[in-house]
């Protein structure tokens, strides 16, 4: 079975989500329209999202199935995406393990003790599916409630995570983290290892519980040149596709700042590439032959006038005219203080320029 031929047995697509835009899109074959949903298009933004979580921390949201298929169905039924993104957060799995972190308004996730020696390693054990029994209800209710709406799971790259447990939270210059894959590179390739496990064993419970497609987050990959990435991050990368691939959904790989690298995550096994606003479509399909693309209008686009939304948005579906499998999305997530309806204007706008 290739990549993302449609799955069989415990993870049978039904027949209305597999033939989905997004799910045509992902597999490269001819649309009706153009698909479009958004990073975080679940949360921050939507004035319901910010009164179902009022006084809820953001880690115990998580792990409330019914609070995770709400805030996941909210911009579904606003914006009319054409895919779901399961409600979650990166670090979920590591809380899951034990990991003392907590994820503090304003700043991040944080972590009590920064991973930075050999001894350090043995508090990430493997992630068992009991550890997140949560997720799988969740996605289970999700799966009933979307109909041929498809659910894309998604998880944290091991170099991202890498970043947090070693920096101690978010960091500018990953010092912390770059000075251990620098100085103490076998220490660095049995973190990323681990951490590939424990993301594989996280994607493999929302595939099994019903995800349609899963997304691998690489947020920070974009602070590394490409012979670090290649030599000190691929790999552990690789293996968590190659984890998920006998599944037969869609794999999509995303980074930030990472159009240096485009071609490398390319070749860690991803079946759609992420691209943010900083590499036109037409210019990252020269870097990424063969693959579906998704991308990449620049989120502080959606505070402009409409007619200015629209207009850049035309440049993004312009330079992706030519491209079998395009996903429309943001360059990045969306960001917290913009307009609701400006997405809903985006959608609405997107399905009817590419209309076929």
């Amino acid at each position: 079975m290739s990549a993302i031929e449609r799955p069989t047995g415990q993870q049978q697509t039904s027949t209305a989500v597999a033939e989905s835009v997004f799910l045509k899109a992902c597999r490269r074959e001819p649309v009706s329209h153009t698909p479009v949903w958004f990073m975080r298009q679940a949360g921050r933004s939507l004035p319901e999202y910010l009164k179902l979580r009022e006084g809820i921390p953001m880690l115990d949201s998580c792990m409330r199935p019914d609070l995770v298929t709400e805030i996941t169905l909210q911009p579904v039924r606003r914006h009319k995406v054409d895919a779901a993104i399961f409600f979650s957060d990166i670090v979920v799995p590591l809380k899951a393990i034990g990991i003392d972190l907590d994820i503090k308004p304003g700043v991040g996730p944080v972590v009590a003790q920064p991973v930075r020696t050999r001894a350090d390693l043995e508090r990430l054990r493997p992630l068992e599916p009991d550890d997140v029994r949560y997720v799988a209800e969740a996605v289970g209710m999700l799966t009933g409630e979307l109909g041929s709406t498809p659910l894309i799971g998604f998880a944290g790259a091991p170099f991202t995570l890498a970043s947090y447990l070693v920096e101690g939270g978010p960091s500018r210059n990953h010092e912390h983290t770059k000075a251990m894959m620098y100085g103490d590179p076998e220490l660095w390739a049995d973190l990323l290892d681990r951490l590939a496990d424990i993301t594989s064993a996280f994607l493999k419970v929302q595939i099994e519980a019903g995800a349609s497609a899963v997304q691998l987050f690489d947020s920070w990959a974009g602070a590394l040149a490409p012979v670090d990435y290649r030599g000190s991050v691929l790999p552990a990368s690789a293996k968590v596709f190659d984890a998920v691939a006998g599944y037969g959904v869609p794999r999509i790989h995303f980074g930030v700042g990472t159009g240096e690298l485009l071609g490398l995550m390319s070749e860690a096994g991803a079946d759609v590439v992420g691209v943010d606003w900083r590499v036109p479509m037409d210019e990252a399909a020269r870097r990424v032959p063969g693959k579906a693309l998704q991308g990449n209008l620049d989120p502080a686009v959606l505070f402009a006038p409409r007619g200015a939304v629209e207009a850049k948005a035309r440049e993004v579906l312009d330079a992706a005219r030519d491209l079998p499998g395009h996903i429309f999305n943001l360059g990045h997530g969306v960001l917290p203080s913009t307009d609701p309806d400006a997405l809903t204007r985006l959608v609405e706008y997107v399905h009817t320029e590419t209309a076929r």
